[in-house]
């Protein structure tokens, strides 16, 4: 029911009947209420006000200790509306029904005091699920990519995104797409990976899931934040227009095309002196004029601001929120602070157009009207909130397959899975850890410590699970993840040197501004193991045991030669709450490991960054003593059983085999479709991931020498086999040309059927034929594919 808070509104505009009609169009809506608004009831649609939030510098953005101040009374801040209720569930530990009711008063008092009676749009953090105490804890999205699963990425999502909506919030501000391009980046733990194929099919997927569980999804960052210098968190970006063109956008476009998200984050990012929040040929020429986008952009937490503290473009704050409402940011998060009095008093005085701020009043209004929130009707509590759960049987089921299909397989000479009836000894710093499998934005990392509280989940450590599998086994931490303590190497050696085996866990713990080694504000130097952690496998390694190097981290570290010794090496990123379950599984044999690498694994800790999307003299070259050759390429990853690719063919119009000599014409703008067959010859049931490489050996400019155009997830049998199909349009092909268009370009090229960017099976040769073609934002994206049952072979002896 609606607040019954007998407060006078004063009189009832005259056409409120119009706002109010849901048989109306969102636009035609605002467009109704805009005139009857004053100034201040229009800016206050423009902010977000974060409850509870302090200035103790121990926040969960940066500068927040800089930012937030003596807010004003509770009831000023409402008096002329809200735009926004800012992370009501992620700023401290609250019961989540409790959390839904003090949510629902909230909401009941915003609506009684304002004149309009409009309620606040509430968002919140769901990067590795709802960031709030006792939600479920997913892995974090490197592990979306190395699972190369979108529909359980989509299935995940959906869960997230109806639990947001139970508990009364609208929108999410996730998922982040920027494109990992330096490892150094302590936010690389929450990126997809680094190839733009994968990170827009999987971020579309989370995307769709959570739009179609009626929340608004906020992709992050646009754009570039990923490719700062040296890794460093907020610093400027060395990137040209067509490595961002290229490399870093197509995300975006596809989670807007293919996904449907209806709100974009700006990102603190500077490109070549202008940062995106004063950008307005990225966030309106761009993002609008270009590609469509009707939704809102919402600023990413102070960084209006940042254009007079940090950025030093604005003389004030007023000046601040003029470049940033001319660039095109509807909303100032996370609490009013630029958008406040002084923007007010800069529109009377002239300073700023009040047309800027009706243009975005109009997207956050639009919005508001697809959400329910200017019916008449609209309610503040939810149904069956005093039911609320949001960590149940069922999400957990859904992030321990996730954990599962995300630990990928590195090397095995043999010793895995781990023989039953073997001594194992379990040494590392990260073993008994159950933080180890949460990434920094899941509630418990991301709002730092309340003891008191607890974890409010169930979080067992590898240790806990694996010791449940394995008889006997025997722990010694060994050292800690930071810090130049050995005094625990000399028990962690003598267990491994014990034991027939031993599992030596190493990796990071994550966290916010230099409470972790992974991170937002946690970035590396280099891609050393932190603290003494390399010290501590050189000693375990030195004892001869065969040792299981498990790697719990946020990002790849090096690799190189000094870990060649280890019989097994397994790269898990972090796990979510069912991690040590899905690791223990994979480790004994009951998981059959199915990752992929979605970053490579550099072989040594410098000469960064190098990524597999290279050209030629980005790779190892006779002009260079360096050699950036990684030590595990990306899309690399095993399996317990083997897999036989064969019959890679062109396919012709009928479906059938393209025979004869010499490429295969592919029409600029036409399709052309490739299939290739996989048996499974091993023992046992497992999953192949098949990636599909476009290769350009001449080109108007310089291009990567493969990039991923599409890819499969193939389930097998033991025996068993599979076609798999790719139908690839030319538009796929496409790149940014000399004159800085999007243009698919006449020439040979080669399709690539690869295990990885570095292991390629088979190579299809083909020439684009036709007059060079430009393509826009409306151009296919999506490369399509089929996976049908092979003719069923004899079971293997």
């Amino acid at each position: 029911m609606r607040s019954q808070v007998p407060v006078d509104h004063g009189p009832t505009p005259r056409d409120a009947a119009a706002w109010r009609d849901p048989q109306r169009s969102p636009t035609e809506r605002a467009e109704a209420l805009i005139p009857l608004m004053t100034l201040e009831e229009k800016v206050a649609q423009l902010v977000g006000v974060w409850v509870g939030a302090d200035a103790s510098g121990e926040g969960v953005a940066p500068h927040q200790s800089d930012m937030m101040g003596d807010a004003p009374p509770w009831p000023d801040l409402i008096r002329y509306g809200l735009g926004q209720l800012t992370r009501p569930f992620g700023t401290a530990p609250v019961d989540p029904v409790q959390g839904a009711r003090s949510l629902a008063a909230s909401q009941a008092q915003i609506v009684a005091t304002s004149r309009f009676g409009i309620p606040a749009q509430v968002h919140e953090e769901c990067l590795t699920g709802f960031a709030a105490w006792r939600a479920t804890v997913y892995p974090a999205p490197l592990g979306w990519g190395a699972a190369f699963d979108p529909d359980l990425v989509e299935e995940m999502a959906g869960r997230i995104g109806r639990s947001m909506r139970a508990a009364g919030v609208h929108q999410g501000l996730a998922p982040v797409l920027d494109v990992t391009r330096d490892y150094r980046w302590g936010r690389t733990e929450e990126t997809i990976g680094e190839d733009p194929y994968l990170v827009g099919t999987v971020g579309a997927a989370y995307v769709r899931g959570l739009e179609r569980a009626g929340i608004v999804a906020t992709l992050k960052h646009f754009a570039g934040y990923s490719a700062s210098r040296g890794g460093r968190n907020l610093a400027p970006v060395s990137m040209g227009r067509r490595e961002l063109a290229d490399a870093i956008l197509p995300p975006f476009e596809m989670a807007l095309r293919l996904g449907g998200a209806r709100s974009v984050m700006n990102s603190y990012a500077e490109i070549d002196g202008l940062p995106a929040a004063a950008d307005e040929g990225l966030l309106t020429g761009l993002l609008r004029d270009e590609w469509g986008f009707t939704g809102t952009v919402v600023a990413d937490y102070f960084s209006v601001r940042f254009l007079e503290t940090l950025h030093k473009l604005a003389d004030g704050s007023a000046d601040a929120a003029r470049l940033a409402l001319r660039a095109g940011i509807d909303v100032e998060l996370p609490t009013v602070d630029a958008f406040g009095p002084d923007l007010v008093t800069a529109v009377r005085a002239g300073e700023v157009d009040e047309a800027l701020i009706d243009r975005a009043l109009r997207r956050v209004l639009i919005q508001k009207a697809e959400l329910g929130l200017l019916d008449e009707d609209w309610r503040e509590l939810p149904d069956g909130v005093e039911g609320l759960r949001l960590d149940d049987e069922a999400s957990r089921e859904v992030a321990l397959r996730l954990a599962r299909e995300s630990v990928v397989l590195l090397r095995n000479d043999g010793v895995l899975p781990l023989a039953p009836q073997r001594r194992v000894a379990l040494v590392g710093p990260v073993a008994d850890d159950p933080m180890a499998f949460l990434g920094c934005y899941s509630f418990a990392n991301h709002v730092g410590e309340h003891p008191e509280h607890g974890l409010g989940l169930d979080l067992p450590s590898l240790r806990d699970e694996l010791a449940r599998l394995v008889p006997g086994l025997v722990h010694e931490p060994g050292c800690a993840i930071t810090g130049d303590d050995t005094t625990g190497f000399a028990a962690a050696v003598a267990a491994a040197g014990e034991a027939d085996v031993c599992v030596l866990a190493v990796g990071d713990r994550a966290g916010m501004f230099g409470r972790g080694t992974s991170g937002e504000g946690c970035d590396a130097a280099d891609l050393r193991l932190p603290g003494v952690q390399a010290d501590l496998v050189r000693a375990v390694l030195d004892t001869g045991t065969p040792v299981v190097l498990v790697l719990l981290a946020g990002r790849p570290y090096a690799l190189g030669p000094e870990f060649a010794g280890a019989a097994a090496v397994v790269q898990a990123f972090f796990l979510g709450q069912r991690g040590g379950q899905a690791l223990a599984e994979v480790l004994t044999g009951a998981v059959n490991p199915s990752g992929r690498l979605p970053v490579s694994v550099p072989r040594d800790a410098g000469g960064l960054p190098a990524t597999y999307l290279s050209p030629p003299l980005g790779r190892r070259s006779e002009v260079s003593s360096v050699d950036p050759t990684p030590a595990y390429p990306f899309g690399h990853g095993l399996s317990y059983t083997t897999f036989d690719w064969s019959d890679a063919t062109v396919l012709d119009p009928a479906g059938e085999p393209v025979s004869g000599a010499g490429p295969v014409a592919w029409p600029v703008d036409g399709e052309t479709t490739v299939r290739i067959t996989v048996r499974n010859t091993g023992s046992r049931a497992g999953t192949e991931i098949v990636q599909l490489y476009l290769h350009d050996p001449v080109a108007q400019t310089t291009r990567p020498v493969v990039r991923l155009v599409g890819y499969a997830r193939v389930a097998l049998e033991a025996g068993a086999a599979a076609t798999v199909t790719f139908g690839v349009c030319a538009d796929v092909a496409s790149f940014t040309g000399l004159r800085g268009r999007r243009i698919v370009e006449p020439g040979a090229v080669d399709l690539r059927f690869g295990r990885s960017s570095g292991d390629v099976v088979a190579s299809l040769p083909l020439r684009l034929t036709g007059a060079e073609r430009e393509v826009g934002h409306q151009r296919e994206l999506l490369t399509s594919v089929r996976v049908e049952p092979a003719v069923a072979l004899a079971q293997p002896r």
